[in-house]
């Protein structure tokens, strides 16, 4: 069972080709020119709907482009097509949810695959079920172990046991970030505007999200470093902690410590200032359910109180004044006066802020902090002859992320930046028919995971997106 890091460590663009076999998609990756579906066969994909494919026919009757057309056809449903696994539970709806090329459900990934789905649950009751057990199996995870990033399938064996941590039977692996427990927040909060649905909050539920509380206060690390700590035999040093398994040191002074980035990377500064947003965010959202859905006041109250707190931190210790671009956010940040300065491609990242609710996209600090990430000043920015665009030290040098790409084009009010990053993604898929983890800024061809949903369908969302606010562009 391979973690992210140890199947980008084995994989070359011949070996990530294999990922993906006739058996699970209905033919092999068509050639540039040559249009028809990738997509497994109907009957042979796990979850179909009909709401789905509805759109899916309405959005692509509107892509002048062709392979624009294919590209996003290929790509929204992937989620439903290949990786959900819907079961029912003593009577509820228990979906799982795999990343893809890697048979493990992340907290993150999971929330972040079926979301675009929800503005089509008032047309599918099937779909709003699929959905409420996404929510549900998070629960379960959650309260398995709330410091966990990813989980196994039922009897599954994970391939990092060995981790030096509190490993559990269930747990694919232990990493600690705070964006784990914000997402589900994320789900569950956009599940309910749009359903209305408030049966999903039992007494389960509760449970985790009350236990999401008490983790966010303990990695204040206002009392010590706390009971979590990780270790792992391995040549990535960003694979595992410093200072014996409790990263380096803190001061604490609000702000909530993420022992490893989105990427599953070891963080530098413990304070890691784009989840640390998404914690006050997530932290006011759930305050409003508890309120208004719930009628807990006294629990919105704290949740409203520690979001006030953390996010005064922020403004205090993780605003910097650039000689270039002005007062920017840096990426992490440690209390003591000590940043660093970049973005990495996954979400939450400092690009993706408004896309996620944390900043308007019109805020003056974040244009001057996209106008940093978005240039060579952001050292995890590259140029190449094929792209530009962000990438992550976790896939090194080089290689661009096509998240980062879409979420580019989510994030910007600019018509010719849209287009350009459309463009840019449709140009670059290796003639594969989807997205990619990362590709060579120079080589498209030379890229990590065939198999990734989450960017699969994050593009299909840009598609809709775009359809929805401004169509002409699929017309060009």
């Amino acid at each position: 069972m391979f973690s992210r890091r140890k199947f980008i460590a084995n994989t070359s663009v011949g070996i990530a080709g294999l990922a993906v076999s006739n058996h699970i998609f209905g033919s092999v990756f068509q050639p540039f020119g040559e249009y028809s579906s990738n997509r497994p066969m109907v009957g042979k994909r796990n979850f179909e709907s009909k709401a789905v494919e509805a759109l899916i026919a309405e959005v692509k009757a509107s892509i002048s482009d062709p392979e624009l057309a294919w590209l996003f056809e290929n790509c929204f449903p992937n989620t439903l097509d290949t990786t959900v696994i819907p079961a029912q539970v003593l009577g509820k709806p228990d979906t799982f949810v795999i990343t893809g090329d890697i048979r493990a459900m992340w907290l993150r990934d999971s929330t972040a695959q079926v979301w675009p789905y929800l503005p089509l649950l008032s047309k599918e009751l099937e779909l709003k079920v699929l959905i409420s057990g996404v929510l549900n199996r998070q629960v379960q995870c959650i309260l398995l172990d709330p410091y966990a990033n990813a989980f196994m399938y039922g009897d599954e064996e994970s391939g990092w046991k060995t981790d030096i941590t509190d490993m559990k039977p269930g747990i694919h692996e232990r990493k600690w970030e705070i964006d784990s427990l914000c997402y589900p927040i994320r789900l569950a909060h956009g599940y309910w505007k749009t359903t209305g649905d408030i049966s999903v909050f039992d007494e389960k539920w509760q449970k985790a999200m009350e236990s999401i509380y008490l983790i966010f206060r303990e990695q204040q690390r206002k009392d010590g470093r706390g009971p979590y700590s990780f270790k792992r035999t391995t040549a990535w040093q960003s694979d595992t902690l410093p200072g014996n398994g409790y990263g380096n040191p803190i001061k604490p002074v609000g702000l909530i410590c993420s022992m490893f980035r989105p990427s599953d990377d070891a963080t530098i500064l413990p304070f890691l200032v784009p989840s640390n947003f998404f914690a006050v965010h997530s932290l006011r959202q759930l305050a409003e359910i508890q309120e208004t859905a719930l009628g807990n006041k006294s629990f919105a109250l704290k949740l409203r109180a520690f979001a006030d707190e953390v996010e005064t931190a922020l403004y205090k210790y993780a605003v910097y004044n650039h000689p270039e671009f002005g007062k920017i956010l840096a990426y992490e940040v440690d209390g003591f006066g000590n940043r660093i300065l970049m973005d990495d491609a996954n979400a939450p990242s400092l690009l993706s802020l408004p896309y996620l609710g944390c900043l308007d996209k019109n805020d003056e600090l974040y244009r001057n902090t996209r106008n940093f990430i978005l240039s060579n000043n952001n050292p995890w920015y590259f140029e190449g002859t094929a792209a530009k665009g962000i990438g992550s030290p976790h896939t090194l040098s080089d290689k661009i992320w096509p998240i980062a790409l879409t979420m580019q084009a989510l994030t910007s009010s600019r018509e010719e930046e849209i287009a350009s990053c459309l463009n840019t993604l449709k140009t670059t898929h290796a003639g594969t028919g989807f997205m990619h983890e990362s590709f060579n800024k120079d080589k498209p061809e030379d890229y990590t995971r065939s198999w990734f949903a989450w960017a699969n369908t994050l593009f299909g969302e840009l598609v809709v997106k775009v359809y929805r606010e401004n169509p002409s562009l699929l017309k060009k």
